[in-house]
């Protein structure tokens, strides 16, 4: 079962499957689209159905306004994924993405939906706080400054003025929603959902031992963060390392669950 083509949602299948193994749900990061997750593609297992997650006002969903709340980006992505969660599924997010899996796994499981086997969460974690200004608050050249010092963003949306004109209140919304968050302590983590966190070495601002610290406290088994050499967007240039590593984490469980 996939959607149609023809009715955005928050779900792109760039390569519908018949009967899959699985599907993989990948959200992205502030600022992003599903296009972070095109190199990975070809690294994916064929039997697996990939399933892009995506924001409103970007991509397919430009028309859209951007939400500035994570429980309205949980819900509009809870809408379209449960129709699609009638075999198998994993999750992965990154930065901004991991935030909407950790909260939407939670969020699942309170209300009883069915539930991934395993979700992926990279380059942030609940223990994260800056002491820096929120970053949907900062004047436009400091914000483009924030941008950049991360990385992944397209030289070329930082340096075109009209280019980061059409995009920055994109931007700016997906700051606001992850910088206005706060934990609520209630639903704890579903124990039947296994946990992978990847990390960047240099990553400033989701540090390998607030990482390690924050999975060994939150989840069942406290799993020992995957973290390699890069900064917080650490898979870029080793796309197919990565991505070794998180097919080799979602076949482990996928088998232990197997009938």
């Amino acid at each position: 079962m996939t959607m149609p083509s023809s009715a955005p949602t928050a779900v792109f299948v760039p390569r519908p499957v018949p009967d899959p193994e699985l599907r993989l749900f990948l959200m992205h990061h502030a600022g992003g689209s599903h296009l972070l997750y095109r190199e990975w593609l070809p690294h994916l297992p064929d039997d697996w159905e990939v399933c892009l997650l995506e924001a409103p006002g970007r991509g397919r969903l430009a028309g859209r306004s951007a939400l500035t709340e994570v429980r309205e980006l949980v819900d509009h992505v809870r809408s379209a994924i449960v129709p699609l969660m009638d075999r198998p599924t994993a999750f992965f997010g990154h930065s901004m993405g991991a935030l909407v899996i950790h909260e939407l796994v939670r969020t699942l499981a309170l209300r009883g939906d069915p539930l991934p086997f395993w979700a992926g969460l990279s380059a942030w974690c609940a223990d994260v706080a800056e002491e820096r200004i929120p970053a949907h608050t900062l004047p436009t050249s400091e914000l483009r400054s924030r941008v950049a010092e991360l990385g992944g963003t397209p030289r070329e949306l930082l340096e075109d003025i009209r280019l980061w004109e059409l995009y920055e209140p994109v931007i700016r919304a997906d700051f606001q929603l992850v910088d206005t968050w706060a934990p609520d302590g209630g639903t704890p983590w579903p124990a039947g959902v296994t946990v992978s966190v990847f990390g960047g070495s240099e990553d400033a601002v989701a540090e390998p031992g607030v990482l390690r610290e924050w999975s060994h406290r939150e989840f069942p088994g406290g799993p020992e963060p995957r973290v390699f050499q890069g900064g917080h967007f650490y898979f870029q240039g080793r796309v197919g390392e990565v991505v070794d590593h998180l097919v080799g984490d979602v076949r482990a469980v996928l088998t232990t669950k197997a009938p």
